[in-house]
């Protein structure tokens, strides 16, 4: 009987990550007829999930016996599994369970979906398990909750606010003088993506209405775009692609899902020092990548808004070229964050230099949760950060902070490399 039904019936098991926060799928798997699936850190498990409070092989779920009977939750963890809220060494898994791999760890949601099996055989990841080829389509399903982004059983949007080419619009990321950012999903990438329809989540970002009329503004939109293309670092976004649809002008780019170190801290208060310099280092590596480019690209809107802590990883990843500015080209616009950015680029004559004085300014906001300019003294030509009055700073990381931030770009460290050595020695001596 078994033999029989399971030639016409594949038993597909959905396992999607859950963002605790919002209650928002973040990752998708899917595995057709899977014996036993895996979970945990290491990079062997059919899921592998990077968290510290994860074990390396942390459960397993299998397969029943029978066609009626309920799946089988095996806990390996040595921090626990909770299965609907309950602490669990293992037992029956039913469709719509919730798994919590250990206390305030990493959510799961297990689903099971029934459907008849395709008159070819489904493609094989490298354990051997059968993973399903998701099409993008309209979802279907009822009994999502209202408001809900994405659908609960199957992962694709429920009610997309627009659609734009192959990019169906779902909701807006943000808003700024010059442009929108929406989140999207590109049905192209959801093809490629197969097994995991939550990489078909982009950024799109479109030109302001207001915006298209000036020249400047198109010039700005257009350099940005150029310049992420050739782009190629861990900590910058992916660029995916650049298009004009009528008088509008966009772009869409890899999806960063974290938070901005502007609302971090507005939400968790100062950080640590280690901690502080740890992200403000990472920063540095990639201003490093930038300023060596050939011509040096200046990002001119260094700040703590427009630095996304990922969830996944802890990674910095640096956001908004719609500043970027390539060294050596003339002089003009005057564009920087107020209270972060260096007198000179206010002045509208950005260099190098420049992108260093706002890590400084950035790293006072990650310590103290106070704008840069409550530390700052008018000393007639202009402000200055006195870091020698804000308590608890040890001499070395205000003499780092002082350098960083001279008035004068000739006083500052010259390059990102030289900033990043002084931080890491300030690290190191605690």
């Amino acid at each position: 009987m078994r033999s029989l039904l399971s030639s016409e019936i594949a038993c597909v098991v959905v396992l999607t990550l859950i963002d605790l926060p919002e209650r928002r799928p973040l990752q998708m798997w899917r595995f057709e007829d899977a014996p036993v699936i895996r979970v945990g850190r290491a990079t062997d498990n059919d899921v592998v999930i990077s968290h510290s409070l994860i074990s390396r092989h942390h459960l397993e779920l299998r397969s029943p016996p029978e066609p009626n009977q309920p799946w089988q939750l095996i806990s390996t963890g040595r921090n626990g599994t909770f299965l609907n809220g309950l602490l669990t060494c293992g037992g029956p898994v039913r469709d719509g369970a919730l798994i919590q791999l250990a206390h305030n760890g990493p959510l799961l949601q297990f689903q099971l979906e029934m459907k008849r099996s395709p008159s070819r055989r489904p493609r094989a990841d490298s354990r051997g398990l059968a993973r399903e080829a998701i099409a993008p389509s309209a979802c279907r399903h009822s009994g999502n909750p209202p408001g809900n982004t994405f659908c609960i059983h199957c992962g694709y949007p429920v009610a997309p606010l627009m659609r734009l080419r192959h990019y169906q619009i779902l909701r807006i990321l943000g808003q700024g003088g010059m442009g929108t950012t929406y989140l999207a999903w590109d049905e192209r990438r959801a093809i490629a993506a197969m097994h995991n329809p939550t990489e078909a989540l982009v950024v799109l970002k479109e030109m302001n209405a207001d915006m298209v009329r000036l020249t400047k503004a198109r010039e700005l939109f257009e350099r940005e775009a150029r310049v992420l293309q050739t782009l190629r670092h861990p900590g910058i976004p992916q660029f995916f692609e650049f298009f004009a649809e009528g008088d509008r002008q966009y772009l869409t780019m890899e999806l960063i899902p974290g938070q901005d170190l502007d609302t971090w801290i507005q939400r968790h208060g100062p950080v640590s020092l280690p901690l502080a310099l740890d992200w403000i280092v990472q920063v540095g590596w990639i201003l490093d990548y930038l300023h060596c480019l050939n011509p040096p690209v200046i990002h001119r809107d260094i700040k703590p808004a427009n630095l996304m802590l990922r969830h996944r990883d802890r990674r910095i990843f640096l956001l908004d070229f719609g500043a970027v500015k390539e060294s050596g080209t003339p002089w003009a616009t005057r564009i920087g964050a107020e209270h972060y950015s260096a007198p000179e680029q206010t002045q509208g004559k950005p260099r190098t230099q420049s992108d260093l004085y706002a890590l400084g300014t950035t790293l006072v906001f990650l310590l103290t949760g106070k704008s840069p300019r409550t530390f700052c003294r008018d000393e007639g030509t202009g402000y200055r950060l006195r870091a020698e009055e804000i308590p608890g700073f040890s001499p070395q990381l205000q003499s780092i902070l002082m350098r960083l931030t001279e008035p004068d770009p000739r006083q500052r460290y010259q390059t990102a490399r030289e900033a990043i050595g002084a931080l890491q020695a300030c690290r190191e001596s605690g």
